[in-house]
């Protein structure tokens, strides 16, 4: 009989990042994951809330995981800001000894020059914005959206200080994942920010540069196969299938079933 590649110790939990909810998030992710042996659960923190409310909420989940599953620790996997609040959850909120490892998926570990320059922007165009975004997530079930706060937290002021108040707990697995988009001709949902953040910061998955994404246990950036690149969406399985060009096929879900195996292996 085959051995499950994921069947670890403890249960996996999927954090999501800014502007979504859990669901359908992750694509085939947790499916394929449950079906090598995972247990997978999911934060269901807000979509715009700052990472200190949804640090709260997220470690009121890993409580109840803890309680459902009688485990120890919990595993995290985090993309984009979802990496913050699993970051801030694990330093500041005194979480480290119920977490084995924190994967960090594409984060803006060290902010973005490019929302340092949208920051300067009149305070009456976020606030007129951060309306409109905050009314609508809240009929989408957020309780706590809060559009400005939350886009201040992308800045590179924001992240030195968060990375000086939150360094790596120990005792915890850090691991680090990057997207990079070839072109701007990678995404057509992202083209035009890739081309923005390109000019500004350099190469980036249509959100987040390899640079910021950078942190502990840095695994190298995902290119896929025949010049396509990653994106940001499809670092989360946004289309549902592998990248295919020139004959050749990339898909993400190999990539996290390869991360939780490597959990498996350390016998975590």
């Amino acid at each position: 009989m085959e051995k499950l590649r994921c069947g670890t110790r403890y249960p996996i939990l999927l954090i999501h990042g800014t502007g979504f909810r859990d669901r359908g998030y992750w694509g085939r992710i947790p499916k394929a994951l449950r079906e090598q042996g995972a247990q997978v659960f999911f934060g269901g923190q807000d979509g715009w809330a700052t990472v200190e409310e949804n640090g709260k909420t997220l470690k009121r989940r890993v409580e109840e995981i803890l309680r459902e599953t009688h485990s120890e620790k919990v595993h995290l996997i985090a993309h984009s800001k979802g990496g913050l609040d699993a970051r801030y959850l694990v330093s500041s909120l005194g979480m480290a000894p119920h977490v084995a490892s924190l994967a960090l998926v594409s984060v803006p570990n060290h902010g973005s020059r490019t929302m340092d320059r949208l920051s300067r922007m009149p305070g009456w165009v976020m606030g007129l914005a951060g309306f409109f975004v905050n009314l609508w997530y809240r009929l989408l079930g957020d309780k706590h959206p809060d559009f400005q706060a939350t886009c201040f937290q992308f800045t590179t002021a924001w992240a030195e200080n968060f990375n000086r108040q939150n360094p790596d707990a120990q005792g915890v697995l850090y691991r680090s994942y990057a997207g990079c988009m070839r072109s701007f001709r990678s995404d057509i949902c992202m083209w035009w920010q890739n081309l923005i953040i390109g000019w500004v910061e350099g190469e980036n998955d249509g959100l987040v540069t390899v640079e910021s994404a950078t942190w502990s246990g840095f695994r190298g950036p995902w290119r896929g196969v025949g010049g396509r690149g990653v994106s940001h969406l499809d670092e989360v399985d946004f289309r549902r299938r592998p990248i295919r060009r020139h004959g050749e096929s990339w898909d993400v879900v190999e990539e996290y079933i390869r991360m939780v195996q490597e959990l498996r292996d350390r016998g975590l």
